[in-house]
């Protein structure tokens, strides 16, 4: 077993730095107190308080996930694919995880539909193609490097959206976690961050947007980017056009600290300080994605709103 994982990581491929324009947002050291943070901790957070500091073996991923439909949708357009998994055995173990998110567009369904196919088809041919052969004795590592497997992953989803909902589209943000190492493949305009626990957000993809692209080319500010009444307008997802070339990178796993994954419809409601106070306050990645999403929607919820956290145990 571990010669398989092995195989995939001694590979000589290419690991570059997210592409786009990497941010790091330290969050202010001091904030005022308000009367909930001084409440009384429930047992909930007296546990996981009780639980730091003491080292879980073996290693895992810890994984929480929340979708909405928000305040002013009918459907929930959004659509995800979690699986973390641990192979124990011997001296090693080694936790590994597939983790795909989509938000959909299109009228008549065809968004719904498009999120779910493209979900559907990443998830099931990144399992099958990276971890199916583990249920056997003898496992047979692929050919193809992680990138690769990703990029076809993601011509094998553009493929399914196109037949399942001709018309509709969808974003698609995947990840491939082994051990210490993930590797990332999007196209679209949901995102992926590094949120480690000193404060800062490190947003690591590039929104495929026609406003994005404007404020890249210093045309238009960051400020009126986010009021943009075309800030939701693509010039790259799935189910449109050509299969559209994806970005592809490998990096580490924030660690200590969480992989977030999340649709427009929290982080262009919650600013990046408001959504690291709520992980940072919460006892679990699953309470902090189902605060996140209540936050979202006590704020407007003008779309559906998903995010997955994921936090590798000390």
């Amino acid at each position: 077993m571990k010669k398989f994982f092995d195989s995939l990581f001694n590979r000589k491929e290419t690991t570059k730095a997210p592409p786009g324009d990497v941010r790091t947002q330290p969050v202010p050291a001091e904030r005022q107190t308000s009367e909930a943070e001084t409440a009384p901790l429930s047992e909930e957070q007296l546990s996981e308080i009780s639980s730091k500091g003491q080292r879980v073996e073996p290693m895992q991923l810890v994984v929480g996930s929340a979708r909405n439909v928000g305040q002013l949708r009918d459907k929930n357009e959004d659509a995800i694919f979690l699986q973390a998994s641990l192979i124990g055995a011997g001296t090693t173990s080694l936790p590994f995880g597939v983790f795909v998110l989509a938000d959909g567009m299109g009228g008549h369904s065809y968004g719904e539909k498009a999120s779910e196919a493209a979900v559907r088809t990443m998830g099931t041919f990144l399992v099958e193609k990276l971890f199916g052969s583990l249920y056997g004795m003898d496992p047979i590592p692929p050919s193809e490097s992680l990138q690769e497997i990703m990029k076809m992953g993601v011509q094998h989803s553009h493929k399914s959206v196109l037949e399942t909902a001709p018309g509709g589209g969808t974003t698609l943000t995947a990840v491939i976690s082994i051990g210490t190492q993930m590797t990332l493949a999007h196209v679209g305009d949901s995102r992926a961050y590094a949120i480690y626990l000193d404060g800062r957000m490190q947003l690591l993809t590039r929104d495929h947007s026609l406003v994005k692209r404007l404020e890249e080319l210093g045309q238009i500010t960051p400020e009126e980017a986010a009021v943009h009444p075309q800030k939701s307008m693509l010039y790259r997802a799935l189910g449109q056009g050509d299969t559209p070339d994806p970005d592809i990178f490998t990096a580490s796993l924030p660690h200590p600290g969480y992989l977030m994954i999340c649709s427009d419809g929290l982080w262009g409601v919650l600013a990046e300080e408001r959504i690291f106070q709520i992980i940072s306050e919460a006892p679990n990645p699953q309470r902090a994605c189902q605060n996140l999403a209540d936050a979202a929607n006590a704020a407007g919820g003008p779309d559906n709103i998903t995010v997955i956290l994921v936090r590798l145990s000390d």
